[in-house]
């Protein structure tokens, strides 16, 4: 449907390909950054006598990494799909609740109900992710099997030649 010489459809999926590219852009000059900052932070860790304490700024940071990785990998497999896989998403997720699983042990902040909560937040993220790598297999066997049935079909019943 064209609303005035303007397809919606054709637009909505216009503005959401720049929006992404924005947003991808952004997140790949957050990742370059970090990774100054993190070797800067490295530096500043070897140089200093005592270690105690500043690892765990590391280690957020690291994770804090990983997170913008996969939800940059998210972005990109949308361009490559036009679609967002649940698979990218749920990683970022999983990685982005141990990351707060792991500072909460670090700093002795955790009361036994904070375990109890983010142990069942886990397991269901962890639940998602393998249900959706199930589901991407089967759709991807389905569309095999679909392709393959065409070809087979084309093959059984050639067109006839030309004369």
């Amino acid at each position: 449907m064209m609303i005035d010489g303007i397809n919606p459809k054709r637009l909505f999926d216009r503005v959401i390909e720049v929006v992404f590219s924005i947003i991808l852009v952004l997140i790949t000059i957050g990742i370059i950054i970090g990774v100054a900052e993190l070797f800067y932070k490295l530096v500043l860790l070897v140089m200093h006598p005592t270690m105690h304490g500043r690892y765990v700024d590391m280690i957020t940071d690291i994770l804090t990494l990983f997170i913008m990785i996969e939800l940059s990998r998210s972005l990109v497999e949308y361009f490559n799909t036009k679609r967002l896989r649940l698979t990218f998403i749920a990683d970022a997720s999983i990685v982005f609740v141990l990351r707060e699983i792991m500072i909460g042990l670090f700093e002795h902040k955790f009361q036994t109900g904070d375990v109890y909560a983010y142990s069942a937040l886990l397991f269901v993220l962890s639940v998602l992710r393998t249900s959706s790598v199930l589901v991407f297999h089967q759709e991807r066997k389905l569309k095999e099997r679909l392709t393959h049935k065409a070809e087979h079909c084309s093959n059984d019943h050639p067109h006839s030649p030309p004369r």
